[in-house]
């Protein structure tokens, strides 16, 4: 029973990220979902500035704090070890949820795209942002990233294995393809309203310092393996001229990049 328990709480977290994932790339669109960035009644713009910092701020404390291995040596003292990646993947979920949920309007027009061709192709980049973002998890291991393959080892009383790290596909020509697709998809847009540009500003900014934290976790981690790994590979801009795909950088050394 506690097995089963464990792999439906995996679940659980798993297809509540697939559902709030799925309304935020609708909610950025102003499209398909109830209510999007743009849409509702607007207040005060001083009072939505600060509620909307504060609500991206919450978001980024709690991503940036659970991933970092001092908390998750303090959190599994408490949770099993099995539960823990689904546990921070619950937790980033219930964030994005009051994001999109409590996030104040502020539709006034930055800037419009009238270009008819020109608004296809930034709709065609929108989309190829969240593609990529999707794509990403699934080259490094997307069970993996989000706890599925932590619950399920736990059920089946097997040691769980972290996958090697490994160059493959998009991480051998940058280091944080995941956040290059939210980066695209954050600023892709035909209409650029003064909420999105707030989101998109304070959505990069975190991105760009997140990245910092999880690379020193990396280094402290991986040691020389990921020091070549960041010598030979730019962080977010490609070079194509990359190391070779495929082959692992250290064998048995756990993936973690992303996340």
């Amino acid at each position: 029973m506690r097995r089963l328990l464990l792999v439906g709480y995996g679940a659980l977290a798993y297809l509540l990220f697939l559902g709030v994932f799925a309304y935020t790339v609708g909610f950025l669109a102003n499209a398909v979902v109830p209510r999007g960035i743009d849409e509702g009644p607007a207040g005060p713009l001083p009072v939505a500035i600060a509620v909307n910092a504060a609500l991206l701020g919450l978001f980024a404390v709690q991503h940036t704090v659970m991933a970092r291995p001092g908390f998750k040596r303090w959190w599994t003292r408490f949770v099993p070890p099995s539960i823990e990646r689904s546990t921070f993947v619950l937790a980033a979920s219930l964030s994005l949820v009051l994001v999109v949920r409590l996030w104040q309007p502020m539709p006034e027009t930055v800037w419009p795209v009238e270009s008819g061709w020109l608004r296809v192709g930034l709709w065609g980049l929108y989309g190829l942002g969240w593609v990529t973002v999707v794509g990403s998890t699934f080259m490094i291991d997307h069970f993996e990233l989000f706890g599925l393959s932590q619950v399920v080892a736990r059920a089946r009383e097997r040691a769980h294995v972290p996958p090697p790290f490994r160059l493959t596909m998009l991480y051998a020509f940058v280091r944080h393809p995941i956040m290059v697709g939210f980066l695209i998809a954050f600023w892709a847009t035909p209409d650029m309203s003064q909420g999105r540009l707030l989101f998109a500003a304070l959505g990069t900014g975190y991105i760009l310092l997140g990245v910092r934290f999880e690379e020193r976790d990396l280094r402290a981690s991986l040691g020389d393996t990921y020091r070549r790994y960041e010598a030979e590979v730019p962080r977010f801009v490609p070079r194509f001229a990359r190391p070779h795909e495929g082959a692992p950088v250290d064998d048995g050394v756990p993936v973690a990049q992303d996340g």
